[in-house]
């Protein structure tokens, strides 16, 4: 009896919990939560593995969802299938291009740059404004241009 009232229990608790964001409508941004992630072929541990990520905050591109799996895409271009518990709603950013990218104090183009990035710099996104985005890059933040980020659309808007 207590079992069951503790079933009744989580099962009214989950319908009253806001969905998970690794829930929505696909494509979205999401990010690698482990330092060590297992792309595979398919959705589930017996399809082989084809990448392994070793970078926590990465940005993916999940592209398609299968029960507790998510289809992704990767910065490099490479697309498998990754289990969701590996992955998070946290919003991150790579600096991409051929040369270092200036993070500015605002949001401003005119505004003084702060420091440079090189490509392959990951860092946590904040607001973007559908042409630069809040950037947290260790204990340095600061503004930088979305078309130079792998994890956020042209032109979205988010804070």
């Amino acid at each position: 009896m207590m079992r069951a009232l503790a079933l009744l229990v989580a099962a009214v608790l989950s319908l009253a919990l806001p969905a998970s964001a690794q829930d929505r409508t696909v494509p979205y941004w999401a990010s690698i939560s482990s330092g060590k992630a297992m792309m595979r072929t398919g959705p589930g541990r017996t399809y082989p593995g084809v990448w392994i990520y070793q970078r926590r905050n990465l940005p993916v591109r999940v592209l398609q969802r299968h029960d507790n799996w998510r289809k992704i895409e990767g910065p490099e271009g490479a697309v498998g299938w990754m289990a969701v518990s590996l992955l998070a709603d946290r919003r991150t950013g790579m600096v991409i291009g051929d040369a270092p990218v200036n993070i500015r104090l605002d949001a401003e183009a005119g505004s003084p740059v702060r420091y440079r990035a090189e490509p392959g710099v990951v860092g946590i996104l904040g607001e973007c404004d559908g042409s630069s985005c809040r950037i947290e890059l260790g204990d340095k933040e600061g503004w930088i241009a979305q078309d130079a980020l792998w994890g956020v659309d042209k032109g979205e808007r988010f804070d």
